[in-house]
This record gives C-alpha cells, structure tokens and sequence, in this order.
C-alpha cells in the first residue's frame, strides 16, 4: 500500500506541486521557442515524455553498473540515442511539425528536467518507478506548455491547431489580433502569471 501511494506521488506530483517548469523552474527556454503554436507545443511535450520515461528506465536498469566518473556521458548518450528515435519519428509521420519544431528536438538532450530526473531519480530507484517519475515530470512541462501555446495562438493569430476560431464577423467589426502574443518575451510573461496563479492555490510552496 505504502508502495503504491509513493507511485502515485511520483507519477502526480510533478503536474502541480512540484511542477518542473513552474515550480522548479527548468525547462523555460524550449517554453518561449515552440509555443507561438499549439500543435508544435503538444508534440514537443509529447516527446519530451517519451525521452524522459524511457531514458529514466534505461539508466535505472543501467545503474549498479555504470561507473561514477562516467554516469553523465552514459546518461547523455542514452538521451541522445532517444532523441535521435524521436526525431526520425517524427520526420517520417509528422515532417511538418518536425519542421516547425527545428533544432529544438534536438536540444532535448541538454533540457535541465532530463539531466536532473536522471541523476536525482532514475539513478537511485528502479525501473518502474523511475518510468512514473519520467512520466509525471514529462506530463508537468507539456501541460504548461499546452497552456501556454493556447493563450499564444488563440490570442496571436485568431486559430486553435491552426483552425479559425475568432469569428470573421469580428474581424469585421474592428478585432485585430495581438501580434505580441507570437513573440518570444509574451510566452514568459504568460508562464510569469501561471507562476503567479499557481502560488496563489498553493500558498504552502516556499520560493
């Protein structure tokens, strides 16, 4: 029982009160990059809990045998070897969104949540929890990053998944959409004001 409770802290935790990107605060950069459009955002988020479940499993049941002096350069091939996975995914089924998102994939492997997963979690538990912790933390830097993108492009270009969702008709009567919703600096402040709405909820988080 006591196991299963501690699972479940691992696998939920992470999606709010120790959310990685609003509460441990890692993760920001790709945040202002790949969220002026919703789809690129779910695809990052989605990729980013594929790498960090699978590369947390992979070192947990790699960890008794990787030498101490070596375990980050283990732990950056494994992650590279994943990304590499996801990104020739993605140029196979989804080419357009591999192209939106660039470079970006590509530095998943340097994204602080995987390295800090790595070697706070995966390298002292086993597998199952460590695929949960992946998982859950995964899960916690998509969710705000779907947030984000929504606000982004509903309010930035009038489109949801690149579907139009203002009205013509207000359009026409002088709605002009804000072109500083796409830019870079607005998916900070937009990720400053979940900040805000999340400590304001959970008053018991210490800065």
């Amino acid at each position: 029982m006591a196991e299963k409770i501690k699972n479940k802290s691992v696998l939920f935790n992470p999606l709010s009160k120790n959310n990685p990107v609003i509460v441990q605060i890692l993760g920001i950069c790709s945040a202002l990059a790949v969220t002026a459009k919703l789809e690129p955002a779910i695809v990052m988020g989605l990729s980013v809990i594929a790498v960090v479940a699978f590369s947390n499993v992979i070192i947990s049941l790699l960890r008794n045998t990787i030498p101490t002096n070596i375990r980050i350069i283990v732990q950056l091939v494994v992650v590279a070897g994943l990304v590499v996975i996801v990104n020739q995914l993605l140029l196979a089924f989804a080419y357009d969104v591999a192209m939106q998102l660039s470079v970006f994939i590509g530095l998943i492997i340097t994204n602080c949540i995987l390295m800090g997963r790595l070697e706070a979690f995966a390298m002292a538990n086993s597998p199952w929890p460590s695929f949960l912790d992946g998982v859950g933390n995964g899960a916690g830097y998509a969710i705000i990053l779907i947030i984000i993108a929504f606000f982004r492009e509903l309010l930035g270009s009038g489109t949801l998944l690149g579907m139009q969702v203002v009205p013509q008709s207000f359009y026409d009567a002088g709605y002009v959409n804000n072109g500083l919703m796409i830019l870079p600096p607005m998916a900070l402040i937009i990720a400053g004001c979940i900040i805000w709405v999340h400590r304001s909820i959970n008053k018991d988080i210490q800065d």
